[in-house]
């Protein structure tokens, strides 16, 4: 009896815990979360936050969710966007894909890690992570996004899924003529937009505040931050806002002209997207919106590549990315940016020393033009080459997204050899991107030596270790944005 007693006590413990987690009332019923590795954080996981976007609601703007009955523990991640299957190798191996849920185009789901469930009148700062995957692949709950850092320096963090590819961003003729906008494509962008909204009315139930709104991205989900930025479908939903490796600006009227705003393909009207599509889609036989929407995920998902494959016409094509469509999106960034078009706050900008070429320029570029209308913009460059154990087929250097391991202090998820000073770089840099949430300043209510960019300080806060001694971190040393940005 005394060993089933002992047997029993790690359950009973796990029972309590769960029990100590409120239960809050959100929209579409009733959820509770599960603790997190971090005592006194709480994780959510795998809340729907619209209805699945699946049979007649394919290409449709999100919907409300769908109620449930009873109390939904939220202890699994959602469905990320259906997306190609992940092998061996880059970022595969960098991230250990595997143990996420299937993929699915049911994948409206966001995840919430927060410090105060239950706590109304906490009014936390709140952050909303956008993931990258040039707007094709990637989900929010991969391993270097685990928030509970965050929600331990007293941020409330939401990550979602969106749509993705061809089920995120999908224009057609017919598509727009039954919108009451008469536009399609920007399903993604929606999405995303929708996941502000769900905070608006549910984060005070997870102690978060809506009116301190924080919206940050890397990658494609920096490209994500600036089209929602722009949109006047997001105002008065954010902030602050961080562009993570996804550019700066170019001034338009040096710019080529029909420059696009999306970060992957060539720029297409509204008009010829369609028609780039619909040509795809009669060859394949979906020449009717009810055909298309009958289709499997499986023959959506691969249709463009048969298409050139078969074909060799490159002028058909399946739109994957976000564009200017007059509903969603009424301009590039780039113009908006200009037009003074952009929300008037605080923003925080970088890139990764081996990002896909200096973004030094155009983010000195996006600073100047902030300067200019009032605005403050803090510009940064992660110049950390990630440690390796030798192993093959890696990812090397400051490459593109090796910042993330650091800004969310998710290390411990990774295999690479870490010296004491990359868990000291990374709470310095956790501690900056937590408190631009609170605060809309990287150093504190204080202020501090990261300065904004400007003409009079026209200097990049530098992130990296000592190259001497990498048990020692340093970091803070501002460079100014015409020197050399390569020092390995």
């Amino acid at each position: 009896m005394k060993k089933l007693f002992y047997l029993l006590l790690p359950l009973l413990f796990a029972s309590c815990a769960q029990q100590e987690s409120p239960i809050l009332t959100i929209e579409g019923g009733q959820v509770q979360g599960v603790a997190a590795d971090i005592e006194g954080v709480t994780v959510y996981r795998g809340i729907p936050y619209a209805a699945p976007p699946i049979g007649d609601l394919r290409w449709k703007e999100p919907q409300p969710v769908v109620p449930w009955d009873g109390v939904k523990v939220c202890d699994t991640f959602g469905h990320p966007g259906y997306q190609a299957v992940h092998y061996p190798g880059g970022y595969t191996t960098e991230w250990g894909y595997g143990k996420e849920s299937p993929y699915s185009e049911d994948c409206l789901y966001l995840n919430v890690w927060t410090p105060a469930p239950g706590k109304t009148d906490a009014k936390l700062p709140v952050a909303l992570w956008i993931h990258g995957g040039g707007y094709r692949e990637g989900w929010g709950s991969e391993p270097e996004f685990d928030a509970q850092e965050w929600a331990a320096k007293g941020v409330v963090l939401v990550s979602i899924n969106y749509r993705l590819g061809v089920f995120g961003f999908l224009t057609h003729p017919e598509l727009s003529a039954e919108s009451p906008h008469g536009v399609s494509g920007n399903y993604g962008i929606l999405d995303q937009i929708e996941s502000l909204k769900w905070i608006n009315k549910n984060i005070e139930q997870f102690g978060g505040d809506p009116a301190n709104v924080m919206i940050f991205g890397q990658s494609a989900g920096a490209g994500s931050v600036k089209t929602v930025c722009e949109s006047p479908l997001s105002k008065g939903l954010f902030n602050k806002a961080v562009i993570m490796s996804g550019g700066g600006i170019t001034n338009p009227n040096a710019a080529p002209a029909g420059r696009g705003m999306g970060m992957m393909g060539a720029p297409m009207t509204l008009a010829d997207a369609e028609q780039a599509t619909k040509k795809v889609m009669d060859w394949a036989g979906f020449d009717s919106l009810e055909k298309m929407r009958k289709a499997s995920t499986e023959m959506l998902y691969t249709v463009g590549n048969f298409y050139t494959a078969v074909t060799g016409d490159r002028t058909g094509r399946v739109t994957g990315s976000p564009m200017v469509d007059g509903y969603v999106s009424l301009q590039s960034f780039d113009n908006a940016a200009y037009a003074n078009a952009l929300p008037n706050i605080p923003y925080m900008i970088g890139y990764t020393q081996d990002d896909m070429g200096s973004m030094a320029p155009g983010i000195a570029e996006f600073c100047l033009n902030r300067e200019s209308v009032g605005d403050k913009a803090y510009a940064y460059e992660f110049a950390r080459p990630l440690p390796t154990d030798g192993r093959s087929n890696v990812l090397e250097g400051a490459f593109h997204s090796s910042d993330l391991w650091y800004v969310f202090k998710s290390l411990q998820h990774c295999w690479r050899p870490w010296a004491k000073g990359d868990w000291d770089l990374s709470e310095v840099m956790l501690t900056a991107w937590t408190n631009f949430a609170k605060y809309g300043d990287p150093n504190g209510p204080d202020g501090g030596e990261w300065k904004p960019y400007t003409q009079d300080n026209a200097q990049f806060m530098l992130f990296k270790l000592d190259e001497n001694d990498v048990e020692d971190s340093c970091m803070g040393d501002p460079i100014p944005a015409s020197k050399p940005m390569r020092w390995f």
